[in-house]
């Protein structure tokens, strides 16, 4: 029983604030605090301030954590995906229907207008990346480090994935 409270708990906030941000932890509150009384006011407050000290979204730390506290590991479990359920049900069914619909003159020509879009926001988002580590690292090693990863993944054909995963053992190496 103890399990399918807290999948309600972290569901029905999921639904309600959907994306999991700051304006589900009022009704998260409710859940935890009002509904079920699994904490004070105070034990929640401090829930609240150590998941906005590190990174992520924040009901999925609380759900984590609350969900431990009330039936260990399983708890946890199925907190954090009773959290992002409401999300990933929502992404499949748009899935669907957008597969459904993929040749559709209407969709096609939705995706040409939002392939520019994504190519700005990932520009601006390397953009931001290199200036932090140019600042973190220095431009002789962001340079280095781009360079050597464009050649792998260019020349080499070798996959992003192990790019990445050489990049953290460069990054492990020198402590940078």
């Amino acid at each position: 029983m103890i399990y399918w409270q807290i999948f309600l708990a972290f569901f029905i906030p999921g639904i309600l604030g959907y994306g999991g941000g700051p304006a589900s932890i009022p009704l998260v509150e409710h859940e935890v605090v009002g509904k079920y009384e699994w904490m004070s006011t105070q034990e929640f407050s401090e829930v609240v301030a150590i998941g906005n000290s590190l990174p992520g979204p924040i009901a999925t730390k609380m759900a984590g954590y609350i969900g431990y506290a009330e039936a260990g590991v399983l708890g946890s479990i199925v907190a954090m995906f009773a959290t992002v359920a409401p999300s990933l049900i929502l992404m499949i069914g748009m899935m669907v229907i957008l597969m459904k619909y993929k040749e559709e003159p209407e969709v096609k020509s939705l995706t040409k207008l939002i392939r520019p879009v994504i190519a700005v926001l990932l520009g601006f988002m390397t953009i931001r990346f290199a200036q932090q580590s140019v600042e973190g690292v220095g431009i002789s090693y962001t340079l280095m480090i781009m360079g050597v990863s464009f050649i792998l993944l260019e020349k080499v054909k070798l996959h992003p994935a192990f790019v990445i995963a050489l990049a953290l053992l460069f990054g492990a190496i020198t402590g940078l």
